[in-house]
């Protein structure tokens, strides 16, 4: 009879175990403060692209006038922008399409 329960016993662990195992692997990973995963600001799943244009002043911000669109976007990373103020640049970022926001992944020159 001992026998007979340990069995049982060990069965439903086993089955608890597996039932555990399959709710923790559908669930999204939790993340801890201060970890890489933490850290990152969230960006669109899209991936990055390029967009080519001139870098210009609008009010007190930086934005990019892309040059085939006729559209400025914001950009996020104004320090990156500064040094090519009036330069045309091919920037690679993702972009927020609620807010028109670049974020910049990269700034480069354009070869003319």
């Amino acid at each position: 009879m001992k026998r007979l329960l340990s069995i049982i016993t060990i069965l439903g662990l086993t089955g608890l175990g597996l039932s555990l195992s399959a709710a923790a692997q559908n669930q999204p990973a939790q993340t801890q403060p201060g970890s890489a995963q933490a850290q990152q600001q969230p960006v669109d799943t899209q991936s990055a692209r390029a967009f080519e244009g001139k870098i210009t002043k609008s009010g007190d911000k930086l934005v990019l006038q892309d040059s085939s669109t006729q559209q400025a976007y914001q950009l996020d990373d104004q320090d990156k922008a500064k040094q090519f103020e009036g330069k045309k640049v091919k920037v690679t970022a993702t972009m927020d399409p609620n807010t028109n926001t670049l974020h910049v992944v990269d700034i480069a020159p354009v070869e003319r």
